[in-house]
């Protein structure tokens, strides 16, 4: 029989454990590194219950270990569950971390920490891994909050969550109330702007009551969640479910009023119309490729499924392969999105699409690497064999093609299209920044 245990440890602790462990037949599993803190799982073949080790901090028994200790560690847990997005809600990720640490059999109200204060570990985490950039990617989201709140205006909008309290983290989305009678009015609206998004009603029971809430999904350089309420709810006071408290919340007025003061010189009219006349290439590429969701192919040829299925297979064999190539990469991505377009010819249909978002070389790989299945085949003739081992590029032409062929397995774990397209973004700022 095996035990298994976690503490927060600072380095020294941390040292000691190891070095005792040899003695103790412990085995640390895993340990990894928060500044001067880690988290150690230790997994020994008999329960150790040494007072001056409860004492330091490094045994696990719960005849020894505090519920503050219990609290911080579920935090933690938690909160890795929920950066990673592995858990999206405070109460399955308290649960969930509580397993983890073998003590989900103490679910008293004490020994669970608060949603407040697994956000406050949320943060930490946002902070150590994504660095100076959170801030300006936080203005950019407040910005394109303020963009769509304006078009929304005659609804009362008011921002609220993560954008607006400063909590976000990777991934995060948009969060805005709405306030009308009537649904048709509000997508009529996103319609006559051009905005790409899903409505979903989702039913809730609380307190023995259901209710069902309205909430609509943009898509757009940042998601967005719009929640619809009845137009005598505009002053209704929201409780928060991290604080309890009122929730907060800003009107295009407050967002504007803090926007200038957090940068006076900036001219809001102005920066918002460049975010209007801005063209962001990888919204054209999301929206380019969704609808090879619903393209379905040959099975002799794709036993795989979906159109975008595959396209998400090869990028993700690219990225293995080149993680830095950016131009390999969107061609991976995007080869066949001309099968939603035009599936007898889906190469031109896609160069079409993708004319002057892409450069050259992703052009060339795109145009060729139909005749790449050819060449590998036998079946080109000696003309187009000798023009296609000819291009600059004819190797990693071959190197997609390669991709493109392994690219076709059942079952295949491949990340979110959003997912992707971050990746992209940030490639393509880490390219400029060297420049």
């Amino acid at each position: 029989m095996e035990f298994v245990r976690a503490w927060f440890l600072n380095v020294d602790d941390f040292e000691k454990l190891v070095l005792t462990g040899r003695r103790f037949r412990r085995y640390v599993q895993e340990g990894r590194g928060y500044g001067r803190y880690s988290l150690a799982v230790v997994r020994f073949r008999t329960p150790l219950l040494l007072p001056s080790a409860a004492l330091m901090g490094l045994i696990g028994a719960h005849s020894f270990m505090p519920d503050d200790r219990v609290r911080r560690q579920i935090a933690f847990l938690a909160a890795q569950l929920m950066y990673s997005r592995t858990e999206t809600e405070y109460f399955t990720a308290k649960r969930k971390a509580a397993r983890q640490l073998r003590v989900e059999y103490r679910f008293r109200p004490a020994d669970l920490p608060t949603n407040s204060e697994i956000r406050d570990q949320i943060q930490l985490f946002a902070r150590l891994h994504e660095g100076p950039d959170r801030q300006a990617h936080l203005r950019d989201m407040r910005m394109e909050a303020l963009r769509i709140m304006r078009k929304l205006a005659r609804f009362r909008p008011r921002l609220i969550g993560s954008v607006w309290t400063g909590h976000v983290r990777k991934g995060s989305d948009i969060d805005i109330h709405l306030f009308s009678d009537g649904l048709s009015l509000v997508t009529g609206v996103l319609d006559e702007h051009g905005f790409d998004y899903d409505v979903e009603r989702k039913r809730v029971v609380k307190q023995g009551e259901e209710r069902v809430f309205t909430h609509i999904h943009v898509k757009d350089r940042f998601p967005f969640e719009l929640t619809l309420y009845a137009e005598d709810k505009a002053h209704y006071v929201f409780k928060s479910s991290i604080t309890g408290k009122a929730i907060e919340r800003a009107s295009i007025a407050q967002l504007e009023a803090f926007l200038k003061e957090d940068d006076p010189d900036n001219d809001l009219d102005e920066e918002v119309e460049s975010l209007e006349n801005h063209v962001d290439r990888f919204e054209l590429y999301r929206m380019m490729l969704q609808p090879l969701e619903g393209v379905k192919q040959s099975p002799k040829y794709h036993p795989e499924g979906d159109a975008l299925y595959h396209s998400l297979q090869v990028f993700e064999l690219a990225r293995e392969e080149r993680p830095f190539d950016e131009e390999l990469l969107l061609a991976a991505l995007l080869h066949d999105v001309g099968k939603a377009i035009d599936p007898a010819d889906h190469v031109t249909a896609g160069l079409q699409a993708l004319e002057g978002t892409i450069t050259p070389r992703t052009e060339t790989l795109i145009e060729f690497h139909m005749e790449a299945h050819a060449y590998r085949d036998g079946t080109l003739g000696a003309r187009a064999r000798a023009r296609l081992t000819a291009l600059e590029d004819f190797e990693d032409l071959m190197l997609l093609n390669e991709f493109d062929r392994r690219g076709r397995v059942r079952g295949a774990v491949v990340p979110e299209l959003s997912e992707v397209l971050d990746y992209l973004r940030k490639l393509e700022a880490e390219l400029e920044s060297e420049e």
